[in-house]
């Protein structure tokens, strides 16, 4: 996530290429909140691309690939998918997570230092 790197996996069984987004719990089970880029999906996928809430239990097969970003053109609603957000690429992010990343490109302090060793 920190990378925004984007990842192809398959979920229930279906091939996904999709971003991380949010992640962190739900109901004790580890989840993230991803948008789907391409792929297949049980309810099909919008030209564009969809939100989707992945349990990461149920996600095998992962791969990690450089290119574009995806995080859709807007999020109109709040999400439900993640009961408390321990990590959102969002440097904006409503959710209050427990970390923050730094907008891509920029490096944080504590990176920072540990190049200066």
């Amino acid at each position: 996530m920190a990378e925004r790197r984007q990842i192809l996996c398959l979920h229930h069984g279906r091939k996904r290429e999709l971003c991380p987004i949010v992640l962190d719990h739900s109901g004790g089970r580890e989840v993230a909140l991803t948008y789907q880029f391409a792929g297949e999906s049980e309810k099909g996928l919008p030209p564009g691309g969809a939100w989707r809430c992945l349990y990461l239990a149920e996600t095998s097969d992962v791969q990690l690939r450089d290119g574009p970003w995806h995080a859709g053109a807007s999020h109109e609603r709040p999400q439900t998918c993640v009961d408390i957000v321990d990590l959102d690429v969002n440097p904006s992010s409503p959710y209050n997570p427990r970390r923050r990343l730094a907008a891509p490109g920029r490096l944080s302090r504590r990176s920072l230092r540990r190049q200066a060793k």
